[in-house]
């Protein structure tokens, strides 16, 4: 069974279509990303999966529930970590952990040997009676993240878990959502702005844009698909470049001003041990080679046809004044 699976899921707003006929399955188990620039529709489709937006038309099931159907059965069976923080900073973070259990109705002792572990997968135990407020952003997300599997969800929704956060405490929370995911079987759904996040976290991908689903696969493929990748061997002698020219893989061979070789592949990972099989056959001397492979924000651009960069960074700057502002009181 599919842990997530949409049939022409569609939100409007008025005159505004906000997610246009989006259909995807996920797999139980799976992390699986959703890309898009803002406004495109990301945490629109999220809120109509976690059921606190009703579609407008189209079904959407998770872990076999319909989300207007069944709206009850959905939310016990799903964890949420929202894009802004969620936590009460006047209370410690044993307590927002606590009250979570409460509210699901969770025996106490079961309550506590299960956020034990959670504390434990997230490295918040020296800190669980301090009062969040004195909680850095890294450590309050990675709060929310044990907080959102407190009840031992089904499915975990992550949107946009690391905004505003700097690059080494983004790394560190990846690394927990990655161990956690493992470790608790559970489907992880994850919007995020970040390339690199999505391509180290997620399994297949979709990218969304205007509403609409333009493109679904997996990292590899998402990158196979668009554009060639490019090999630079280094060669004793470059006279015997013009060998390669022969190989049905390569598509274009270019000679820089420095001697290199630079060879256009479809499939570098594929192509480089016959490449050098096929040097080791020719007495063709390498002494380097190195690939310069499409990036996933290439296939972004691709897609989309803008950067999300600039967006992400404007919108991490907005967030990280949020929590100095809350740290502060002033909001």
């Amino acid at each position: 069974m599919n842990a997530i699976e949409t049939i022409n899921l569609t939100k409007r707003f008025n005159s505004l279509t906000a997610v246009n006929n989006v259909n995807i399955s996920v797999k139980e188990g799976e992390v699986f990303g959703l890309l898009g620039p803002n406004g495109a529709g990301k945490t629109t489709t999220l809120s109509m999966l976690c059921t606190i937006l009703k579609p407008t038309s189209g079904t959407a099931l998770v872990n076999g529930f319909d989300v207007v159907k069944n709206p009850d059965d959905v939310r016990r069976s799903i964890g949420i970590v929202f894009q802004d923080p969620s936590l009460d900073n006047r209370l410690t973070g044993m307590d927002n952990l606590r009250i979570h259990a409460a509210l699901y109705g969770m025996p106490d002792d079961t309550a506590i040997d299960r956020i034990e572990r959670l504390v434990s997968l997230v490295g918040l135990e020296d800190r669980m009676q301090h009062l969040v407020k004195t909680y850095s952003g890294g450590m309050r997300r990675r709060l929310e993240i044990a907080r959102g599997l407190v009840h031992t969800p089904k499915v975990l929704f992550l949107d946009e878990p690391t905004l505003g956060l700097d690059p080494q405490t983004r790394a560190k929370v990846w690394e927990y959502i990655s161990n956690i995911a493992k470790s608790e079987k559970i489907t992880v759904i994850l919007t995020t702005h970040y390339m690199e996040e999505a391509e180290q976290l997620c399994e297949r991908i979709a990218i969304i844009d205007y509403g609409k689903i333009v493109a679904l696969d997996t990292p590899h493929e998402l990158t196979r698909k668009i554009g060639n990748e490019v090999i630079t061997l280094k060669l004793v002698n470059t006279s015997q470049a013009d060998a390669f020219k022969k190989l049905d893989y390569v598509s274009g061979m270019k000679i820089g001003e420095n001697g290199d070789v630079s060879l256009s592949v479809h499939d570098g990972a594929e192509a480089i041990p016959k490449i050098m099989n096929f040097a080791l056959e020719n007495n063709i001397k390498v002494t380097g080679v190195e690939i310069q492979k499409v990036t996933l924000n290439e296939v972004f651009m691709h897609y989309v046809g803008r950067e999300i960069r600039d967006e992400a960074e404007k919108d991490g700057r907005l967030q990280t004044l949020r929590y100095q502002l809350r740290a502060r009181g002033r909001i």
